[in-house]
């Protein structure tokens, strides 16, 4: 079981803290890696949107918010609170922002889905060997990634650029704050596109590119050297934590690799958040070339992960959502209706890139297309073709990682999977690959929990900690076969309008 009441959860306990996009939560873990129920708490985080591509949030907020988690997590663990041995935490990838010598910070934290840096990267690429920088650093010239938003940064605002003594991810920033120091971890740099990932060191090339020092940057450690001693005030707010292990932030889809039971090269795990991810963990990443249109990021230093992140995800779906006023309809109705639909009968032809597109083409100034609508065309056929859209860029990510680990099953996870049948049974047809449900509340924080236990040594290892498996959705290899024309369709459209200003993405192999 990944559960286990309060009066049955056995110490030591850990608590776990996943800081994402939208949301963050944090929750208490017992010895054996079991979700310690009643224990959760969850607040919503304020994203800012703005006209240029401005993805932002406030990093004094989003600190509030952890705050004030931890508080309401300590208040339900009660007396059992004194048997907490570590935190562990996760964060969301390619966060940046400026602090002063203070930890105060100078600047919003720049989130991965900001497309503002889109020029930046361009002018990267025309300064730099892409392909050589994507081998070394795992990371391509894109503006999701903290390398193309300094650029940006230098050119847009230089007195700023130049001011700022430290640029951070927001778990730095959070480490500064409640320790007065911070490390950056292997398994975060992995994720700016400044690191080598031979040489596990600040890569060299890029800094000189971005005019930039390794003192203006965290120095770097990984998970197994935690932080202790909490700063006077926050030790004084949380006596139990005080003294304990903090391990340094991993990227959250390293953590959710680990929470969903992927933690071997034997399963690949399938997110579907706010956006979208196919990674595997891989036994040696220096000896693999990284295929075109996929990252490689660390989990830790020994545990390499590759993959392919979409911007598309959960987050286009909530804005056909609301934006086709779908929401006045009844949830179930809505689901019954469209799984009525024969697969792609509608004619649409969906390009699903409102946060411009990462994983394959990494074209970040892309944006989004509907072909095919005419007067019939209602909002369930617009909300269908977007599901199927989504799913056409999974299965183009598949194609590259299956040539890397063949031999896998695919295990999902994610609020926008587990709340929909439709979309689930969708991507096991597109992929042609049977998909297994996680059944793990939260993957990403039971990752987190488990690396704890880990590094405590409470464990053997993370994988080898079960987690129970749900339902498992069979592909319909005659809807394969439909969507595979279909994909084809959206690449053509794809060529047309977005392949000159990114990177051609493969063509599905079906």
């Amino acid at each position: 079981m990944s559960n286990v009441v309060g009066s049955e959860a056995t110490a030591p306990l850990v608590m776990a803290l996943d800081v994402g996009t939208s949301s963050l939560r944090a929750a208490l873990y017992d010895s054996a890696g079991r979700y310690v129920e009643g224990s959760r708490v969850q607040l919503a985080n304020l994203v800012h949107t703005t006209a240029s591509g401005g993805v932002e949030l406030d990093p004094l907020r989003l600190l509030q918010n952890v705050e004030q988690t931890i508080d309401q997590v300590l208040q339900r663990a009660g007396d059992r609170a004194a048997q907490i041995v570590a935190v562990g935490i996760d964060t969301f990838w390619h966060s940046l922002m400026g602090v002063d010598a203070q930890a105060n910070p100078m600047t919003p934290l720049y989130t991965w889905a900001d497309t503002r840096a889109s020029a930046a990267a361009a002018d990267l690429r025309e300064k730099l060997d892409e392909r050589d920088i994507h081998q070394r650093t795992g990371c391509m010239l894109h503006p999701s990634y903290p390398a193309s938003k300094l650029h940006w940064l230098a050119e847009t605002d230089r007195d700023l650029y130049y001011s700022v003594p430290r640029w951070v991810s927001f778990g730095e920033y959070m480490y500064l704050t409640l320790f007065g120091q911070a490390t950056c971890s292997i398994s975060m740099a992995s994720g700016t596109g400044l690191l080598d990932r031979h040489t596990l060191d600040w890569d060299g090339e890029m800094l000189s590119a971005l005019r930039l020092t390794p003192a203006r940057l965290s120095p770097l450690g990984d998970i197994t050297e935690p932080s202790k001693g909490l700063c006077n005030e926050y030790a004084t707010r949380w006596p139990t934590l005080a003294k304990i292990p903090w391990l340094p932030a991993v990227g959250d889809g390293a953590a959710n690799n680990i929470g969903s039971g992927c933690a071997d090269q034997r399963h690949m795990a399938m997110t579907v958040g706010t956006s979208g991810a196919l990674r595997v963990i891989t036994p040696d990443a220096k000896a693999t070339r990284i295929p075109d249109g996929l990252w490689a990021y660390f989990v830790d230093k020994h545990r390499p992960l590759y993959g392919g992140a979409m911007s598309e995800g959960g987050g286009v779906v909530a804005w056909l959502w609301n934006t086709l006023r779908i929401g006045e309809m009844n949830l179930a109705d809505s689901e019954a209706t469209m799984a009525t639909m024969p697969p792609d009968s509608r004619g649409l032809t969906f390009l699903p890139f409102l946060a411009g597109e990462r994983s394959p083409g990494y074209a970040g100034d892309a944006r989004g297309v509907i072909s095919g609508l005419s007067l019939h065309t209602d909002p369930l056929d617009i909300m269908r073709a977007g599901l199927e859209a989504i799913s056409y860029r999974f299965a183009l990510v598949y194609n590259l990682l299956s040539n890397i680990e063949p031999d896998t099953e695919i295990i999902a996870s994610g609020g926008a999977l587990t709340h929909s049948v439709l979309w689930t049974q969708m991507l096991a047809d597109v992929l042609g690959k049977a998909v297994t449900l996680a059944e793990v509340d939260e993957a990403s924080e039971r990752g987190s929990a488990l690396l704890a236990l880990e590094v405590l040594g409470a464990i053997k290892s993370a994988s080898a900690v079960a987690v129970d498996l749900g339902r498992r959705f069979e592909p319909n290899m005659e809807h394969h076969e439909v969507y595979c024309r279909a994909i084809e369709r959206q690449q053509e459209l794809y060529k047309l309008l977005v392949a000159p200003e990114g990177h051609l993405p493969p063509s599905a192999e079906c």
